[in-house]
């Protein structure tokens, strides 16, 4: 039952991720993202990993990707009437699609030796939690004594980093900042 629900939400998840690849509409993109990490929460939780699958859920799923949406939806332009239907994508203009053969091939060489890396190191890794048993326990317990003794130094210079970020971002937003800017130029 376990390895059918596994393979059940792996390929939602491949199933997601190849559609968000391939759809040409940015709203439909992003509700395949939806199924795409949802399945991914579904392998956390057969992972025994609960904490990441409810923090995948509402960060993932309830902040970015709705975060998404709305941006899709307040940036829509209306189309002109003679464009309704066209069924052409956006075109990007970059220099990888100018037609040189040199960047597809930089390209396929940094990704194939990304991928040659990292499986490499999956391969050669030996993961800990593969010998023990697989149980049902919480792990919000676990990472919540870690963060507190254990990690508290990374974890509080991580918060600090964090209020500075927003700090400086609601500075540079400001009206008196852009003030501040325009009067220097």
């Amino acid at each position: 039952m376990i390895q059918l629900a596994f393979y059940a939400f792996a390929s939602l998840s491949i199933v997601g991720a190849l559609a968000v690849l391939f759809t040409r509409n940015v709203l439909y993109a992003a509700f395949f993202l939806l199924l795409t990490l949802l399945g991914v929460a579904g392998l956390f939780v057969l992972a025994s990993a609960d904490f990441l699958a409810i923090a995948q859920i509402m960060i993932y799923v309830g902040g970015v990707l709705v975060l998404v949406i709305f941006g899709v939806m307040l940036t829509h332009k209306p189309e002109p009437p003679g464009d309704v239907t066209s069924q052409q994508p956006n075109r990007i203009a970059s220099l990888n699609r100018s037609g040189s053969w040199s960047g597809w091939v930089l390209a396929v060489l940094v990704a194939g030796s990304l991928f040659v890396a990292l499986f490499t190191l999956l391969v050669r890794a030996n993961f800990a939690l593969l010998n023990q048993p697989v149980g049902w326990q919480s792990t919000v317990n676990t990472i919540g004594k870690q963060l507190m003794t254990e990690y508290v130094v990374p974890f509080e210079l991580a918060g600090i980093l964090l209020l500075a970020a927003l700090v400086g971002a609601t500075y540079l937003a400001s009206p008196l900042a852009k003030l501040a800017r325009n009067g220097t130029r």
